[in-house]
């Protein structure tokens, strides 16, 4: 019989191990830390830039709206791929290639039927050729 106080602790464990990811620096994978780092660059300038011409409080959103793209390129996933990616696809789906994409289909038959045509015709073509050759 257990005790409350000698229950067993559990640790879930994910089932898919290619999704679990490696963590870096304070729980951050790498791309994370990429990414957050590019967005301090450029944002903690900004600030500094924004707050001698605005308000402090105007100059701390100009810096978050400036910083937030790159908030989303390293922290949203969709089905295992990055926000790049999704973004690459969107825009060659719906930019990129043409909007109405006609389905052909090769017709072997009516490939044989041209070729039957067409050796009809050079036939014809031969015959009077012929014909011109054996009156002379």
């Amino acid at each position: 019989m257990i005790k409350g106080d000698e229950m067993a602790s559990y640790i879930s464990v994910p089932r898919d191990l290619t999704k679990v990811k490696s963590k870096v620096v304070l729980n951050l994978t790498k791309r994370q830390v990429i990414c957050f780092s590019i967005a301090a660059a450029i944002g903690v300038p900004t600030f500094f830039l924004l707050k001698h011409f605005t308000s402090v409080s105007s100059a701390s959103m100009g810096m978050i709206m400036i910083m937030l793209p790159m908030f989303f390129f390293g922290m949203y996933e969709k089905n295992g791929e990055p926000l790049e990616v999704i973004l690459f696809h969107f825009i060659q789906a719906n930019i990129i290639r043409p909007k109405k994409r006609i389905y052909e289909t090769r017709n072997y038959y009516e490939l044989l039927h041209r070729q039957a045509v067409a050796e009809e015709e050079i036939e014809k073509i031969l015959r009077k050729y012929r014909k011109k050759e054996t009156r002379r």
